[in-house]
């Protein structure tokens, strides 16, 4: 009973919080506020070392966008609890994501600023919040939690912030020049990780081949810092970019070239050349989306590892297939080589969810997780070394009416 109060409690605050939330006026066009509520039970299976879980997901989702041409502004926030019946305790508690960004557009450039934050009871996998079960639409572009805390865990509380600034100048109707920095944070609350600090900078220049075709020649730079260890190093990359529009729904897009790393520390970490690729193909379908990526190069140790070289492939599909049904799959695969050390931590994960639209109003979904991990990296016992998998259903409300604005 007290479990069961405590949901339909969090439910009711989710939904005041998200009809009385104040709207910013558009600058222009028409604004839109929507929010969703999410009640989800999920069943845990582990392969060894932890007892099965039982749990339920409270959850809900705000998005706004206020329309703007001059200054637009998006923000989208989902949080909610897990509640544990039964089995192991992992990953109970709150979990929150919030995003913003604001631009500022010109008649020849651009500016634009973002901030993501999330808090985590363990590691991000799918869906927006990372929660898996939680009933969130996975599969389509920008489903995936965006975090360099690669390294799956479990009971472990995460906290990540990462800010970015972005300009783009046109120069003249074929070539543009951009400039743009982040940083990003990853800190657990409770010390079962390693504390990480990662500055970035980037220039670029576009030059448009034609209505299909561009290219761009890139300069990144990062800077990765703990607070646990006086050890820092650097990567300066130098890439090249080809990116091509195949048609109304394909485009696809390859950059490669030079990693420069250097350390503190040469004793930890050598200087060392390597090969950066990141590519991506991404396609629209009429009731849906799909898209592929794919990273190779340095990066900060995924929360765990002094640095690390990476490899990294995201998929994600969407499809309505009815008015009623639509389903979407996600799935990852990680293999961490770390610089200071020989240890590598592979992990891969997939999702699928179905969820049918009983009204103009309430969703039922059902969806299942996989997550398998494992490491030769000598890492602490709450980082996974075991295949996870996660069933759930649940229901959503979700307005099919969105609440417009204008001036």
């Amino acid at each position: 009973m007290k479990k069961t109060l405590q949901i339909l409690a969090f439910l009711f605050t989710a939904g005041v919080a998200a009809q009385a939330q104040v709207v910013p006026a558009a600058t222009a066009g028409p604004a839109y506020l929507r929010y969703s509520l999410r009640y989800s039970e999920t069943a845990t299976f582990y392969s060894a070392g932890e007892a099965d879980q039982q749990r339920a997901i409270a959850s809900g989702t705000l998005d706004y966008m206020n329309g703007g041409e001059r200054l637009p502004f998006t923000m989208s926030y989902t949080g909610g609890y897990i509640f544990i019946f039964s089995g192991s305790s992992n990953g109970t508690g709150y979990f929150q994501n919030f995003s913003v960004s604001q631009g500022f557009i010109g008649r020849s450039w651009n500016i634009v600023f973002s901030d993501n934050v999330s808090y985590l009871p363990e590691s991000a996998t799918v869906g927006s919040s990372g929660v898996p079960g939680a009933g969130e639409p996975i599969g389509g572009s920008g489903s995936s939690p965006q975090s360099s805390q690669t390294v799956l865990t479990l009971n472990t509380p995460y906290l990540g912030n990462t800010a970015r600034g972005e300009i783009t100048r046109t120069i003249n109707s074929a070539t543009k020049f951009s400039a743009g920095g982040s940083t990003e944070l990853i800190t657990f609350p409770d010390g079962g990780g390693l504390d990480t600090d990662i500055e970035n900078a980037n220039l670029g220049l576009t030059r448009r081949l034609d209505a299909r075709n561009s290219l761009t020649g890139q300069y990144l730079f990062a800077q990765y810092s703990y607070a646990s260890s006086p050890v820092t190093f650097e990567t300066n990359t130098a890439s090249a970019n080809y990116s091509r529009t195949w048609n109304r729904q394909l485009r696809t897009s390859v950059s490669a070239g030079p990693q420069f790393t250097q350390s503190s520390d040469s004793a930890v970490i050598p200087s060392s050349t390597g090969i950066y690729v990141n590519a991506s193909a991404d396609y629209s379908l009429r009731f849906g989306a799909a898209n592929l990526t794919y990273t190779h190069g340095k990066s900060g140790g995924g929360g765990y590892l002094i640095g690390g070289n990476q490899d990294l492939v995201n998929a994600g599909f969407s499809r309505e297939l009815r008015r009623s049904l639509t389903i979407g799959l996600q799935g990852s695969y990680r293999r961490l080589a770390g610089l200071a050390s020989s240890g590598i931590v592979t992990a891969e994960f997939g999702g699928a969810q179905a969820s049918w639209r009983l009204n103009d109003d309430f969703n039922l979904h059902a969806n299942y997780t996989a997550i398998e991990q494992s490491q030769n990296a000598a890492l602490p016992t709450n980082v996974l070394n075991q295949l996870e998998q996660v069933v759930g259903f649940g229901i959503e409300y979700a307005p099919h009416r969105q609440l417009r604005f204008r001036h």
